[in-house]
């Protein structure tokens, strides 16, 4: 059993702090809203605390989860202050590479390790424990931290050094941002042609065109059912934090722009909140 701290309770942080317990670990958790680290603390019969510090301390792994670079610094700045050498700090957010390395930095300045861990599965693998963990930092600091973040993840891979879990985080939504619009664009037509969308998929998804996108989205795609999922307002974080690093590095993303400009539309249209496979929605737009 480990002491953990869990900073973030959003729809993938607080089932994940709920599997640490479920997997013995003794967990305090924090919250911006601190009315829902108390809910959680009651329903994982865990511990809440009021700030950053009392949360990690004494912690010997620190998890993070929230939304973008700002969000990281804010929390883990607090967190690298308070804790003791030894500790680790694990950052579940899909943010960039830089602050990823940055933080790392500041870490090993303090003989705390750091891993940047983005995850991919979305909130049914957060629920289901099933999530696929992308993580950057040294070998060694990873090797202790994998066996605490296996209490919620099927797949636990060492990427590289620091900043290469984000970096594969990107090219994980890079290609997922490429694979709806095809399956948009494809429904789109299976549909013009007075075709049933199932029954296409039924056909097509036992072949070369398979994908967990058309085995889990087709179905709600063809019946136009958007309110759930992955929010069309992160995938646009996500994609944001991809261009700006395709920039630095000399990285050609046509179709990824393109898309992201789609799911801009898609905003505008009053759908942020919408499931990113909602491209469907603005071709039966047009």
């Amino acid at each position: 059993m480990s002491k953990c701290a869990f900073l973030g309770l959003g729809v993938m942080g607080y089932p994940m702090a709920g599997h640490l317990v479920a997997a013995g670990h003794d967990v305090t958790v924090w919250n911006r809203s601190a009315a829902k680290a108390k809910g959680w603390a009651e329903e994982y019969n865990g511990e809440a605390a009021d700030t950053i510090a009392l949360t990690v301390d004494n912690a010997d792994f620190v998890f993070v989860c929230v939304g973008d670079d700002p969000d990281v610094y804010d929390v883990v700045r607090p967190a690298i202050a308070a804790l003791a050498e030894g500790a680790i700090i694990i950052d579940h957010t899909t943010a960039s590479a830089t602050c990823a390395r940055a933080l790392f930095a500041e870490a090993k300045a303090k003989e705390i390790g750091f891993i940047d861990a983005p995850i991919s599965g979305g909130e049914a693998g957060a629920v289901n424990g099933q999530l696929t963990v992308m993580c950057g930092g040294d070998r060694a600091v990873f090797d202790l931290a994998k066996p605490v973040i296996d209490a919620y993840a099927k797949a636990v891979k060492l990427m590289g050094p620091s900043g290469a879990g984000q970096l594969t985080k990107m090219v994980n939504q890079i290609c997922i941002a490429g694979i709806l619009q095809g399956l948009a664009e494809g429904i789109n037509f299976a549909q013009k042609s007075g075709l049933d969308v199932d029954n296409v998929v039924g056909a097509i998804g036992k072949g070369a065109a398979q994908s967990w996108q058309m085995d889990n989205r087709a179905s709600t795609m063809g019946r136009g059912e958007y309110e759930f999922g992955f929010a069309l307002d992160w995938m646009r974080k996500d994609l944001r934090i991809a261009l700006e690093t395709a920039e630095e590095i000399g990285a050609d993303l046509t179709l990824a722009r393109q898309v992201d400009g789609y799911y801009a539309q898609l905003q505008n249209m009053g759908g942020g909140r919408w499931d990113t496979s909602a491209l469907l929605a603005r071709l039966q737009n047009d």
